[in-house]
């Protein structure tokens, strides 16, 4: 399909039945990409091709995934804030304005799916823990879920979201913590004006250890354009940047890192993005890297 007839079809064909035709065109395009194959696939990926000739197409194409409902979620109303949450570790986790319950269930068990330790879009593992008294930079936060779980053990956070329309959700959510909470309502990128930062010009970090995560909608590497003064002079650091959204980000992310002193690893599993009108083969792409730069006296001491 060219560009004009693939404008053309996106006009003339409601989504709702784009999605159907997706939903069984892509999982029968991967198999048989796969089957033409002559050298067998890893683990991983056989086991979400055979998640995929069993199942319907999903973004996380593992058995885990079918273990969440989201039906089983309770979301409770805040009549005083106009706002409906549900509870996190006991904690409120808000949500945009004028959401519907069953739309905050979707969204919340997906989150839930996301956050699974088994998932390809983990942020932290036994191994790659946030620790008492780092900072949390979340560049992308949305609803706030990963800032939640770690707000205790945080020394400071700052929520780096550009969408109005979580603003208010995300102060309704950190209002118990809010001397240590900043929320900045702006793109993180390579460039800085209105509407726009980069980490680099942002942030002034002491020698504070830091923890980046970094999930910006495909927006990473200008992203990692900006911040080339953190990611090279600051230490301790770690950071957790999405790579999903491109199907070659994983492997320049970790090259990129890697010039910066940083020891990467990536998540176990793969991630079916088909919310990429470009995907193609070989699909499947890694959900996130790891990456940890330590400073030198504490390299010394291990």
């Amino acid at each position: 399909m060219n560009q004009l007839t693939s404008k053309l079809y996106r006009i003339v064909v409601p989504k709702f039945i784009r999605k159907r035709i997706l939903a069984k065109q892509l999982p029968v395009a991967i198999l048989d990409y796969y089957d033409g194959r002559n050298e067998p696939p890893s683990v991983e990926i056989q086991q979400a091709l055979n998640f995929l000739k069993k199942n319907p197409l999903a973004i996380f194409p593992y058995d885990f995934q079918n273990e969440y409902h989201a039906e089983d979620i309770e979301v409770f109303d805040d009549r005083e804030k106009g706002m409906r949450y549900v509870l996190q570790d006991g904690k409120r986790l808000y949500f945009k304005k004028r959401w519907g319950k069953r739309k905050i269930r979707d969204l919340y068990n997906l989150l839930k799916k996301e956050q699974d330790i088994r998932s390809p879009h983990r942020y932290l593992t036994q191994e790659f823990r946030f620790e008492e008294g780092e900072v949390l930079v979340d560049v992308g936060a949305a609803e706030g879920n990963l800032a939640l779980s770690v707000v205790e053990k945080a020394s400071e956070l700052i929520l780096f979201e550009a969408n109005k329309d979580w603003i208010a959700p995300l102060e309704a959510t950190f209002e118990p913590w809010k001397d240590k909470v900043k929320i900045v309502q702006k793109f993180v990128s390579d460039v800085t004006n209105d509407t726009n930062t980069t980490l680099d010009d942002y942030l002034s970090l002491d020698d504070s250890s830091v923890f980046l995560k970094i999930d910006v909608e495909g927006a990473e590497s200008r992203l990692l354009e900006g911040a080339k003064r953190i990611l090279s002079a600051h230490s301790p650091l770690k950071v957790a940047v999405c790579t999903y959204h491109k199907q070659n980000d994983e492997k320049e992310f970790t090259k990129l890192l890697s010039t910066y002193g940083f020891r990467s690893s990536h998540s176990d599993g793969y991630m079916l993005f088909y919310f990429d009108k470009k995907i193609k083969a070989p699909y499947f792409r890694r959900g996130l890297i790891r990456a940890v730069k330590m400073n030198e006296n504490k390299k010394s001491n291990q």
